[in-house]
């Protein structure tokens, strides 16, 4: 019978489900597969430890790409890898890793390793648990729709480019996002209401995103915006998508049109990071058990106070800090995430 490496080796042209049907085929008893040594072995010391877990995807993942991931973590001094039986989830191929070791600068290596690869991954000490109810809070423009709707408004309004190049500096990180909101709103002064309107019935989804809130609802876990956008546009969204809460600030609009004021406190960083310990205690859930989603540098303070905080085609300063970067899948990653993270299923 041939090595399970060799198998691995004259398969680099299979994707990982083919490959894993291959080995089906080739060996009639496989319940667990390890890689030790720059070797697949169907045994392992009973002294592994897991330091770390790790969820690599994409939708085009061969098996060639796998065994020169497993080269690269053995190269970083992971002695012990233990692999979980391959899954499509929303049309990304999927697979679980564990780890005995957790390198510190690993993600960057992966980093390096991905993006030519063309392949998401997530690495955590430990994911949430998806067998039990948990949270996952999103930014709304450029995260759950794909438009950032001030930008838009200003468009409709003739202030396009002036708006903008403010909106870009402050999801960079490059000026303060109180000062930024205000500054951009002042310039919709005497806006009509209609185009708030005509903006949110034109509102393009972020793909994946109906997936990922059917996913999240059919175990139980909560799903809500904390946004830096606006209530009009944010509200609309959850009563046609099903969130179970919405924050944002609020326009103040006098006869029909923007005065070009947000009124109340402004949703800003801070307030977001405050909103998922806030609905984490309303939801009686552990922090444990919570997710962030965004793409900009006002949700990174969100992430860090979450158990897993996810940039989805985020600003380079955001992908960097954040824990996981999604840049190839959309929403649907965030769900492959979290339904790969408890995968226990073996080989064969």
């Amino acid at each position: 019978m041939k090595s399970l490496q060799k198998l691995l080796v004259e398969s680099t042209s299979l994707s990982l489900i083919e490959f894993q049907s291959h080995l089906k085929q080739e060996v009639s008893e496989l319940n667990e597969l390890f890689y030790i040594k720059e070797e697949l072995i169907s045994t392992v010391a009973d002294d592994f430890s897991v330091k770390a877990q790790l969820i690599v995807m994409g939708k085009q993942f061969t098996a060639e790409k796998l065994a020169q991931l497993l080269f690269l973590l053995a190269t970083e001094k992971i002695e012990t890898i233990q692999l979980f039986q391959p899954e499509v989830i929303e049309n990304a191929e999927v697979i679980r890793l564990t780890l005995s070791a957790f390198p510190t600068d690993l993600k960057s290596k992966l980093d390096d390793f991905a993006k030519p690869q063309c392949l998401d991954f997530a690495l955590m000490e430990k994911f949430p648990d998806w067998q039990k109810p948990g949270l996952v809070l999103m930014d709304m423009d450029s995260t759950t729709i794909q438009i950032e709707c001030i930008d838009e408004i200003a468009v409709l309004y003739g202030v396009g480019e002036e708006v903008s190049q403010v909106t870009k500096l402050a999801m960079q990180g490059k000026l303060d996002f109180n000062e930024s909101l205000r500054t951009r709103v002042s310039k919709l002064k005497g806006a009509p209401v209609s185009i708030l309107k005509e903006v949110a019935d034109n509102m393009p989804l972020m793909p994946g995103l109906l997936t990922l809130i059917k996913g999240l609802k059919k175990v139980g876990w909560k799903v809500a915006i904390a946004s830096g956008g606006f209530t009009y546009f944010a509200d609309r969204l959850k009563a046609d998508h099903g969130f179970d809460y919405t924050i944002a600030n609020t326009l103040v609009i006098e006869e029909g049109h923007l005065v070009g004021e947000v009124e109340g406190e402004i949703v800003n960083a801070q307030i977001k990071a405050r909103t998922l310990s806030e609905l984490a205690e309303k939801y009686n859930l552990p922090m444990s058990q919570t997710v962030a989603i965004g793409d900009g540098a006002n949700d990174l303070v969100m992430m860090d106070a979450s158990a897993m905080g996810i940039a989805i085609h985020a600003k380079p300063i955001v992908q960097e800090k954040a824990p996981v970067a999604l840049n190839f899948l959309d929403l649907q990653g965030a769900l492959a995430i979290l339904t790969a993270s408890n995968s226990q299923k073996n080989w064969l």
